[in-house]
C-alpha cells in the first residue's frame, strides 16, 4: 500500500500580508523622513525672499529696504549679490514693529472654516494645508485640525501617526472618562503662528462610539454629539484667529460635528461629471441630516460657504463646461479663483512639503510661479471673506 504524503505550502493570510506591507511602507517613509529632515527628522522652514515678505507683511519692497538701510527692524540674510532673505519669525517681528499683526480684537469671533467633500481626490487636504500655511504667513494665528483618520494633513506637517504616537482629536471627543483637553493634543508645526491637531486611525472610533452613546438613557452626551468639536475649540478660543478643519471624505459623525462647529464652509469640487454627480448626492444627504439636527434645536448658521474648483486644467474643454455649468447655477457661492492643477504641487508632495515650503529653484520657474499665483489667489480670496466677517475692509 502506497501512502502519499500530502505536502502543503505555508499560506500567508491576506490580513498578515497587508499588515506586513503596511509596516514596510511605514518604515521606508520614516527612513525618507530621517534623510530629508536631519538630524532629528523634524521639518524646518526655508527663508523667504524680499518680494514674498513684502507681499505677506503688506508693505512695499522699497519700504523694507529702507528699514534695513536705516538699521530698523530685523537683519535679513544677504547673499553675495545683495538679495535679502527673511525667516518666518522675522516676518512676525516686522509685523510687530509696523503694528500690522492681523490678530482679531474685541468682539471679532474665532472663525472655524471646514473644508469638505464627500468624494476623495477633490484636493481637499491640499486646499486645507496651503490655506492654513498662507494664513499663518500672513500673520494670523491658525489652528489646523485633521479630522481624517487617514491623516494626510498630519503627514504634511512631518508627523507619522503610527510611529510618533501623537494623540488625535478623538481624545478630546470621546465619551468616557479618559477624554482629554484639546490643549493636551495640539502640536506646534514648522510654521510660526500655525499649530495642528493631528489625526490617526483612532479617530474612526468616534464613528462607532457616537451611535452607542446616543442610545444611552443615562447620558445626553451622545444626543449632543454635534457640540463636541465646538466645545473643545472653546477651550482655546482666545489663542487663535482661524481654525481650518480638514474633514474626512465621508458624511459621518466627524463631518457633521465639524459642520455644526463651523462658521464657514469651503466645498472642494473637481470639475468632472462624476465628481459633480457625487457632490449632488453629498448636498442632498447633508441637507437632510442638517435639517434633522436643526429640528432638535441646533442652529447651523454659517457666515458664508463657497464652492472651490480644484485640480482645474484651463485648456480642458469638458472641465470648462463643468465650471460654466456650476457658475450658471451657483454664481453667488462660487469662488472667483480656481485651484489650477500643477505638477509643482504633486512634486512638492513627494517630500511631504507644500508650495510654501519648497524652494522655487527646485522647479522650472514658470511652473512654480503659475502654481503659486493660483494658490495665492484662492487663499487671498478666502482671507478676504474671513476679514469681511470681522467687518474689515480688506485682507
Amino acid at each position: 500500500m502506497n501512502v502519499k504524503m500530502a505536502t502543503s505550502e505555508k499560506v500567508t493570510s491576506f490580513a498578515d500580508t497587508i499588515l506586513e506591507q503596511g509596516s514596510d511602507i511605514s518604515s521606508k517613509l520614516d527612513m525618507l523622513r530621517q534623510e530629508k529632515f536631519p538630524p532629528n527628522a523634524q521639518k524646518t522652514l526655508r527663508q523667504f525672499s524680499l518680494a514674498e515678505v513684502a507681499e505677506f507683511v503688506g508693505v512695499s519692497q522699497s519700504y523694507l529696504k529702507k528699514l534695513h538701510l536705516q538699521g530698523k527692524g530685523v537683519e535679513p540674510s544677504t547673499t553675495s549679490t545683495g538679495r535679502r532673505y527673511y525667516t518666518a519669525h522675522q516676518m512676525n517681528e516686522l509685523r510687530t514693529l509696523l503694528d500690522r499683526a492681523p490678530h482679531r480684537k474685541g468682539t471679532e469671533k474665532l472663525q472655524v472654516l471646514a473644508v469638505v467633500n464627500f468624494k476623495g481626490g477633490s484636493g481637499k487636504t491640499t486646499t486645507a494645508a496651503h490655506l492654513a500655511q498662507y494664513l499663518a504667513l500672513r500673520g494670523y494665528r491658525v489652528l489646523a485640525v485633521d479630522l481624517d483618520p487617514q491623516a494626510s494633513l498630519t503627514a504634511l506637517y512631518g508627523i507619522q501617526p503610527e510611529l510618533d504616537q501623537n494623540a488625535s482629536f478623538y481624545e478630546a471627543l470621546r465619551y468616557d472618562d479618559q477624554r482629554k483637553s484639546i490643549v493636551d493634543i495640539i502640536q506646534p508645526t514648522n510654521f510660526p503662528n500655525l499649530d495642528v491637531v493631528p489625526a490617526n486611525l483612532e479617530l474612526q472610533e468616534y464613528e462607532y462610539d457616537t451611535p452607542i452613546a446616543m442610545q444611552r438613557k443615562d447620558s445626553n452626551a451622545g444626543k449632543l454629539f454635534y457640540t463636541r468639536i465646538g466645545d473643545a475649540l472653546g477651550e482655546v478660543d482666545e489663542q487663535y484667529d482661524v481654525v481650518v478643519v480638514d474633514c474626512p471624505p465621508q458624511l459621518g459623525y466627524l463631518t457633521l460635528t465639524a459642520l455644526t462647529a463651523a462658521t464657514s464652509v469651503l466645498i472642494t469640487v473637481h470639475p468632472q461629471m462624476l465628481d459633480i454627480m457625487s457632490m449632488s448626492q453629498f448636498l442632498l444627504m447633508l441637507g437632510d441630516i442638517l435639517k434633522s439636527v436643526e429640528d432638535v434645536g441646533v442652529n447651523v448658521s454659517l457666515d458664508w460657504f463657497r464652492y472651490l474648483i480644484t485640480r482645474y486644467e484651463p485648456i480642458d474643454i469638458p472641465q470648462q463646461q463643468m465650471v460654466g455649468f456650476m457658475q450658471s447655477m451657483f454664481a453667488q457661492q462660487m469662488m472667483k479663483h480656481h485651484m489650477v492643477k500643477s505638477t509643482a504641487v504633486s512634486d512638492a508632495g513627494l517630500t511631504k512639503q507644500s508650495l510654501y515650503e519648497v524652494e522655487r529653484a527646485q522647479f522650472t520657474a514658470a511652473t512654480y510661479d503659475r502654481a503659486r499665483e493660483s494658490m495665492d489667489a484662492v487663499n487671498a480670496e478666502v482671507t478676504e471673506l474671513l476679514n469681511r466677517v470681522w467687518g474689515r475692509r480688506s485682507a
